[in-house]
């Protein structure tokens, strides 16, 4: 939960910006933590990124009948949710993506998440989804797919450099395809597979 602080209460843009972190666990509930590959603490500067993990009566035995995906998800004693976040100096983590979805540059991370949120700050831009492309040189390159407000114009060339005034410029997407709608589950949720496939379709892997 994003528990409150008094101290946030100054700004609201910064308010808010802290609210919308996922933030710390539940009283009744084990500390979670974000941790790298081995399973060590990822420094909490607010930007070294490693996978969200718990463990606590509250979390899940196991996978019904299927020991092996049970420790697969629970190695080193703890569940490992999948989620890629960064742990901040006051110990609220803050969600950057889905390990799945997380596009490798040239062997840079690049957040799909903080992608989004920098497309969809342009004006012109009502929601949007950003996924991984082939790249020949680098990999993996960022696209993005993204549904204008009613009435709204834009060129994707405007939207591309919008973002790199925000972010570095490599996290910037290098297509920006203007969509009538995108493809969504029956709740609403953005189905990025629909549109990965789109993307690698015609390739044996998508390893690049």
């Amino acid at each position: 939960m994003c528990e409150f602080q008094e101290s946030w209460g100054g700004n609201h843009e910064q308010t808010v910006r802290l609210l919308a972190r996922q933030g710390v666990a539940y009283l009744g509930a084990d500390p979670i933590r974000v941790v790298d590959e081995e399973m060590r603490d990822v420094p909490r500067d607010g930007a070294s990124m490693g996978e969200v993990i718990m463990r606590g009566n509250n979390v899940m035995a196991g996978y019904y009948d299927d020991p092996d995906a049970t420790d697969r998800a629970f190695r080193g004693g703890w569940f490992h949710s999948g989620d890629l976040a960064v742990w901040h100096p006051d110990g609220y983590i803050e969600l950057r993506d889905r390990a799945k979805d997380i596009i490798i540059s040239g062997g840079e991370n690049i957040s799909t998440i903080e992608v989004e949120q920098a497309v969809a700050s342009h004006p012109a831009v009502l929601e949007c989804a950003v996924v991984a492309m082939p790249h020949e040189q680098w990999g993996e390159r960022p696209k993005a797919f993204v549904v204008l407000k009613p009435g709204a114009t834009v060129d994707p060339a405007e939207i591309i450099e919008h973002v790199k005034t925000r972010l570095a410029k490599f996290k910037a997407p290098d297509v920006v395809d203007i969509v009538g709608s995108l493809p969504k589950t029956s709740t609403g949720k953005i189905q990025k597979y629909v549109l990965r496939e789109q993307v690698w379709a015609g390739r044996e892997t998508r390893i690049n």
